[in-house]
């Protein structure tokens, strides 16, 4: 997938794998000429990454090589053990839940569930969770509560799948009990947009002590094009509406609805999934160990506190 505002980047490498290859046959200038384009490229992505629009960021929480929760859990842990079921309707494999550890930190670990194929996005419904998705991560939850675990939730979802047979399951009312629930567990809980966070079916695992976003990740109320249709009964004012929805990881940091940015590598997390799992593991180790240290009380007090402040302003 190309951005329009990676551009000038496509013509940069084009040329410099020309050069590799007048390289690669022998000529003694490609070599170096290869190299000045490279500290070029490098110098050139930075500067266009520094100076994204909120469209641009939009588009690029939404590559489908971004990581997925997926990946997470079986490169970034040390051990995973997924657990099945809401006990109730039937497993939703939208939302992956499991025993996590990373060294000797050991979490639930919860999220919505991208694939990195249309296959699997088709088998994961694009991370969209139906409402036996929702009642498992709050069985998760309760598993983590009972064994004295900490929560990690990581969100990546376009919001919550809005079929006949989801609305006929209770989404609303799974939605509307994590909600209720999720403010008074007793455990610590952290939560990580990864990619996209849209609406209720983001916030139904993100009543978090913690609310972290990945740089380049979006999180709102409404998607872009919905907000466009709406107000402007057009969608190709999206643009327009992601720079009003102030739906950015700084934007959002600057109004207090989050506590924190993970930095993506230059080029963003598709470009270097690596190093952008290594950056979620360090948040999440450093995150947990000050949450750990709360007493369960206080942690439920200064949940809603934090959620009851979001949207007050002088």
């Amino acid at each position: 997938m190309d951005f329009d505002f990676e551009a000038p980047l496509e013509e940069l490498k084009e040329k410099i794998k020309l050069l590799d290859e007048k390289a690669a046959a022998g000529d003694a200038t490609a070599s170096s000429k290869a190299a000045q384009l490279r500290k070029k490229l490098e110098a050139q992505t930075a500067r266009i990454y520094s100076t994204l629009e909120p469209w641009d960021k939009v588009q690029l929480a939404r590559h489908p090589g971004r990581p997925t929760i997926t990946r997470y859990s079986k490169e970034m842990c040390d051990d995973f053990i997924e657990i099945h079921g809401d006990r109730v309707f039937g497993d939703d494999p939208a939302m992956l839940c499991g025993f996590a550890r990373i060294g000797d930190q050991r979490f639930m670990l919860i999220g919505h569930r991208k694939g990195d194929t249309v296959e699997q996005n088709i088998e994961y419904n694009f991370g969209m969770a139906n409402p036996e998705g929702y009642r498992k991560a709050m069985r998760a939850m309760h598993l983590a509560e009972k064994w004295h675990l900490p929560v990690v939730t990581m969100v990546d979802t376009s919001g919550a799948f809005p079929g006949l047979e989801a609305e006929a399951r209770g989404q609303a009312e799974a939605i509307g009990r994590n909600l209720m629930e999720m403010a008074a567990l007793e455990t610590p809980i952290l939560t990580i947009v990864t990619g996209e966070g849209g609406s209720g079916g983001a916030l139904g695992i993100a009543v978090g002590d913690r609310i972290l976003m990945l740089e380049n990740a979006v999180y709102s109320v409404i998607s872009p094009e919905g907000c466009a249709s709406i107000l402007w009964r057009d969608g190709t004012k999206a643009p327009e509406a992601a720079k009003a929805l102030h739906i950015t990881s700084s934007d959002l940091a600057e109004l207090k609805v989050i506590d924190g940015i993970i930095p993506e590598p230059v080029g963003g997390a598709h470009s270097h999934p690596e190093a952008t799992m290594e950056n979620v593991k360090a948040a999440i180790i450093s995150n947990l160990k000050e949450l750990e240290k709360v007493s369960a009380s206080h942690l439920t007090e200064n949940r809603y506190k934090k959620f009851a402040a979001i949207g007050r302003f002088n």
